[in-house]
């Protein structure tokens, strides 16, 4: 595959999206650890922090952002190459769910997908973002290396939890997106703990600590712990998320957290991408 390898650098530079600031991407290892509601809960944080999101569900075998927030609207097509992404909490939403609404499941090889993904980025009309989030698909295929090599990303945010079989699944990761020169933002420990309602207790129920231990061993920043909450999985089953009830809601402090430090993190890769070159002769 031209421009990818685990030894090569970009043989093009990339066409960012015009109108967008910056694109996020939302990884992960292996299905199961959240990634999707790590996802749509940033783009909705982003927002309550006074940025304009986007979100492209990219996940085009579980398409599951439709439901967590809450709309069956179709896009609408203006032409073939005119898309008008739906809106939902006030981000503009692309997704495959929208589409192909219902149980009927997508049989797609390899070009398919990369059809896809190229107009969810090319042809939808996402106006002026700050951020457009891309929730990927979980693993390391072919939606991930359709992005990587048709648009600038300016980096990845990795979700785990703290269980030792997911963690071997982040290391993949890590290191794909590394090796196509992509930048890590940092890793996020989901499903992290729980806190008793009864006796204040704080119980470990996946372990503890290894997605901040994961982050040192690979020397990328670690963007924060989001607890296991009931309302968390309450808000994303009925379309009303956690960040949309703002940061007082539960588990939101955690989410509002891990939003901060990504946005830092995206204002210090952005300075040092801008940053002169300075030669010593």
């Amino acid at each position: 595959m031209p421009g990818i390898g685990p030894n090569q650098p970009p043989t093009e530079k990339k066409a960012p999206i015009p109108g967008i600031k910056n694109l996020i991407a939302v990884a992960s290892g292996k299905g199961g650890v959240g990634k999707t509601t790590v996802a749509v809960n940033l783009a909705l944080a982003l927002k309550a922090l006074g940025a304009k999101v986007g979100l492209l569900d990219a996940d085009v075998y579980g398409p599951n952002v439709p439901v967590m927030l809450g709309t069956v609207e179709q896009p609408r097509a203006l032409d073939e190459r005119t898309i008008i992404p739906v809106e939902a909490y006030g981000i503009k939403m692309i997704s495959m769910g929208l589409l192909n609404p219902g149980d009927k499941p997508l049989i797609w090889r390899g070009p398919m997908l990369h059809s896809v993904i190229q107009q969810f980025l090319r042809s939808v009309q996402w106006g002026e973002l700050d951020y457009l989030i891309v929730d990927l698909p979980p693993g390391t295929g072919d939606v991930q290396l359709t992005l990587i090599q048709s648009v600038a990303i300016t980096g990845t945010v990795v979700v785990t939890t703290p269980s030792i079989v997911s963690l071997a699944d982040v290391r993949k990761a890590v290191e794909m997106f590394r090796q196509v020169h992509v930048e890590i933002l940092g890793v996020v420990e989901n499903m992290s703990y729980f806190n008793c309602p009864h006796c204040d207790g704080h119980i470990d129920v996946f372990g503890h600590g290894e997605g901040r231990r994961m982050a040192q061993l690979f020397g990328v920043p670690f963007l924060g712990e989001i607890e296991i909450d009931p309302q968390i999985r309450i808000g994303g089953d009925s379309g009303k998320p956690v960040a949309s009830l703002g940061e007082d809601a539960p588990g939101g402090k955690s989410i509002f957290a891990m939003a901060r430090n990504v946005m830092q993190r995206v204002e210090s890769v952005n300075a040092n991408a801008t940053s002169p070159v300075v030669q010593i002769l």
